[in-house]
């Protein structure tokens, strides 16, 4: 049997040149800001855990976000509003796991 798993896309903490995202906490900012677009929708208390499809995670000792593409397909407008607060602010994204990534802790 072949395993379809969700594409993902990572997004570090680390600017186009280098430099570490601040602040600190931005992963959780971001991961909480998507916490309601979930499978089933918003669900009372869906506030308080984040989202499976907008984790917050560190590879390498950078905070990052990994975003799965099935929030695209649930929600395009909460999809684009993570690539665009990658793109705005400069950050590093990568289709799949960064290259030289150890095991998201």
């Amino acid at each position: 049997m072949v395993s379809h798993t969700p594409k993902k896309v990572y997004i570090l903490g680390v600017t186009a040149g280098g430099r570490t995202f601040r602040p600190s906490d931005w992963a959780e900012r971001l991961a909480g800001v998507m916490s309601p677009f979930r499978p089933g929708g918003a669900r009372p208390g869906s506030h308080l855990t984040y989202s499976p499809w907008c984790v917050p995670s560190s590879i390498n000792g950078s905070k990052c976000v990994i975003v799965s593409e099935a929030l695209r397909t649930h929600n395009v407008m909460a999809w684009d509003f993570c690539m665009n607060f990658a793109k705005d602010n400069e950050l590093q994204t990568y289709h799949g796991a960064p290259p030289d990534a150890k095991k998201p802790s």
